[in-house]
This record gives C-alpha cells, structure tokens and sequence, in this order.
C-alpha cells in the first residue's frame, strides 16, 4: 500500500509540474536571473573552504553536500520551468559530459594506479630534474593525476636523505600535477571537456605547444638552480640513506599497455564518425563515444583483474579519491547548467558583464583577460568547470575557437590548466601529492605558504606569457 501511495504521488507530481514530459525543452538564458548561479557558487566555495574550515564535516559528507547543491537547481528550476527542462537539463549533463568524464578519469586513475615503480636512485639535482622533466611530458598523456601517483613516490624515496625537500616537491605539483596536462585532452579535465564539445584531440598540441615549453624550461632551469643551491649546502644530506640505491623496476608493467589501450580508444571516437547517434530526451549519443565508454569500462576491469596486489598496494591505491571526484563533479554539472545558458546568452544575458570584461569596445575577445580570468578562477576553484564556463563566454561554439578564435581557446586552455598550480585546491593532485609527502615526514608549506611559492615563481612567468603570447 506504501509503495502505491508513493507511485501515485509521483505520478500527481509529474502530472502538475510536467504536462508534456515527452517534449524535452531547454533552460533559456536570456530570461535567468543571476541568482540561478548561486548553487554552481555554493558548491565551489564549499569545495575551495569546507576542507580548511571544517575538514572532519567534509570527508565525511562531501557527497552529501553536493547532492543538496544540485537540488537546490534542479527543485526550483522544475517548479518555475517545468520538469521536462530540469531533466533535459539533467540528463545532457550526465549524458553529454559527466560520464564520459568520470569514465576515462577512472580508466586513467585505476590503470596509473596498477603501475609501481621499485627500487631508488640518489637524488641529486640533475636526475631530479630529469624526473620531473619525464614527469611532465608523462602528464599529458596518462594525465595529470595518473602521472603525480606514478612518480611522486620514486621523487620522495631518491631524496629521503636530504634536510630539505619541499621545494621537490612544490615544483612537482607545478610541472608534473599541472602544466604537464597541457597537450593532449587526456591530459587535464578541462582540456578532455573541450574535447567533449567537439576540440579536436590535436589542437591543443599544435597551439600551445610554445606556451607549454616555455613555461615548463623555465620551471625545470629555476628548479635546478635552486636544488644545486640546496644540495651543496653543508650537512645537506644526511649520514645514513633510509632507502640506499637500488635497480629501477616496474611492477604491473602490463598496465602500460592497457595505457596505450586508454590513448587508442579516445582517438578513435575523435577520428571515427559513422554518423550514428541515439537520441536521449534532446541529448545525442553518438555511436563512437558510446563505444568508447563501453571499452574503457573493460579496460578498467581489465586493470583491477591483471594487476598483481602488491603493485597497487605499492602505490597505496584506494577509491577515496575517485569517488570524490565524481561525487563533486557530478554536483558541479549539474548546477552549471544554469551559468553555461546565462553565458551563452551574451551581453543579453545576467553575466553581460563578465562577456564585457573579456571583450573588446569593437567586440573581439581579449586574449590576455580570457588567460587572467580563466587563470585566476582556476587558482582557487576547480579548473574544470572554470574552463566550462569561459568556453561558453566565448560562444561556446567549437569549430569557430578553433579556427578564427583559436588564440582566444589557447588563452583559456592555457590559464585553467597552469594557474591550476596557484594554490592547493586549484587541481586535485595538488593536494593528492601535499598529502602523500607530508605522511613521507615532508613538511610542506601551508595554504599561504605554497601561495608565496607559486606568487614569487608561476606569476612573474604568466606575467611575462601574457606579453609574448596573449597581447
């Protein structure tokens, strides 16, 4: 009888808020208020605060959090638009982006994490900067997250014998956690939502390649000075190594391949179009992507069945971060909805000023104010979302970015995934790789401590950027 009762309610729900449920609408944004913005804003900044304001009330009910904040969307948007645009809306975030997001992130997470690196070698300045250097180009390729995990223990283990040791690791988090990203959409989440909305899989490559090499040579020369600096100095390394020098291996080599298998698969749904799509509530899901999808999923169990044990306890492999990334971003797909159709809506729209201040007196975009905006948000909130978001201030529209407004998409790409280093909380491996050294007895800069780093270091070297290549 309960479960009746309950049908029937819902049924009477659907009934009023929804007469034509079959005929999937979509949120306009000419007509929103900026207030529809506010539960995108209240997760973000429950995101960038409630891990340093109350740490203990997040870890445990983060998912609860973003539940709330996507209701607090959804609830008004099916009573004041109707339940067939609040599902519509829902269904093509999930459909459309979060996923096919989640879905490679976790392939990346799982297969990166079956691979262990053994053995140790003595940290000096030049072979640490060839970590990081290999690292970095690393990153693009099994991403930002995948190669932090794979690397940052090996960094730590080959300098165990030394006094100081944060500075590795800050300039790990800069080139191997975040710039390191930057040239392929396997790379960063931001660049792998661009390549959702249709960013060819080579373009960032063939157009912030240069950005990308100068920004990291400067980063590897600096590091180097200043390690030499460290490791000359008297009683620099300590009397006794914790872990002497032995021979490198791989454990759960069979991983690399599988790797190779994640890269093949994300190429093909960017260059195979059989023109076949199904239709979901308004939503297209295209043949390629969904075999895509499907194929990662095996790889993933593929990963978790071929990888030995030992591998993945060597790398302290958990779900802990995963699903946190996927609770978090499920929310923030859902409440961007409302921001991406404001922005879209241009001058018109409640976020006219935010288009103003990134465009021109003659209409054209401004290159440098797309880097700084995009850039700064990206420092404090999560990159993802933030390039989301100035993507659609720029029109949204991905063949005209990458053609006649292709520096225009190379400042956005550029500013997400670099200033993501500014802070902790602006990539999640950043705070993944804060945490796994200072359980090593690393003791890391605080908040503001790393934000002295990343200001005396990264903004001077995006100042100069903003001159050579955003002017």
């Amino acid at each position: 009888m309960a479960v009746q009762i309950k049908i029937r309610a819902g049924a009477a729900l659907l009934a009023i808020l929804a007469p034509g449920l079959a005929t999937a609408a979509e949120l306009a944004g000419e007509g929103l208020s900026a207030w529809w913005g506010i539960p995108f804003a209240g997760l973000l900044l429950s995101i960038a605060l409630c891990p340093l304001l109350t740490p203990q009330f997040w870890h445990h009910h983060y998912g609860k959090a973003a539940a709330a904040w996507s209701l607090a969307f959804l609830v008004p948007c099916a009573l004041f638009f109707g339940l067939p645009v609040a599902a519509s809306g829902a269904v093509h975030a999930f459909l459309a982006e979060f996923i096919p997001f989640i879905i490679l992130i976790t392939a990346l997470f799982v297969v990166a994490g079956g691979i262990c690196v053994r053995g140790n070698l003595h940290g000096t300045p030049a072979l640490n900067t060839g970590i990081l250097a290999i690292g970095t180009v690393l990153a693009s390729f099994m991403g930002t997250t995948g190669a932090a995990m794979l690397m940052i223990r090996p960094m730590i283990r080959a300098n165990d014998n030394r006094k100081h040791a944060a500075h590795i690791v800050v300039f790990f988090i800069f080139l191997v956690a975040n710039a390191g990203g930057s040239l392929t959409p396997l790379g960063d989440p931001p660049l792998f939502l661009g390549f959702l909305k249709g960013v060819d899989f080579f373009w960032t490559v063939r157009h912030i390649f240069p950005e990308t090499l100068f920004l990291c040579t400067a980063l590897l020369l600096i590091f180097y000075g200043l390690d030499s600096y460290y490791y000359h100095r008297r009683e620099e390394i300590l009397p006794v190594d914790p872990t002497p020098d032995s021979r490198i291996w791989f454990e759960g080599k069979a991983n690399f391949a599988l790797l190779a298998a994640v890269v093949g698969l994300v190429l093909m749904s960017g260059f195979w179009k059989p023109g076949i799509a199904f239709d979901v509530m308004g939503t297209p899901v295209e043949l390629q992507n969904l075999l895509r999808d499907l194929l990662l999923l095996v790889v993933i169990g593929l990963s978790l069945k071929i990888t030995p044990a030992s591998a993945r306890a060597g790398n302290d492999f958990s779900w802990g971060p995963i699903l946190e990334v996927g609770k978090l971003f499920a929310g923030i797909f859902i409440t961007i909805i409302p921001v991406i159709a404001m922005l879209r809506a241009g001058e018109a729209g409640a976020f006219g000023a935010v288009v103003r201040a990134v465009t021109s007196p003659s209409g054209q975009p401004v290159d440098a104010m797309y880097f700084w905006a995009t850039g700064l948000l990206s420092s404090f909130l999560d990159n993802a979302p933030t390039y989301l978001v100035f993507f659609n201030t720029a029109g949204g529209d991905a063949q005209q970015l990458m053609t006649t407004l292709a520096t225009t998409l190379a400042a956005i790409s550029c500013g997400a995934v670099f200033m993501g280093a500014n802070s902790y909380i602006g990539n999640a491996p950043n705070m993944m790789v804060k945490a796994i050294a200072e359980e090593r007895g690393i003791r890391m800069p605080s908040f503001f401590g790393y934000m002295a780093w990343s200001g005396a270091i990264l903004v001077p070297l995006f100042i100069l950027m903003t001159f050579i290549f955003f002017r």
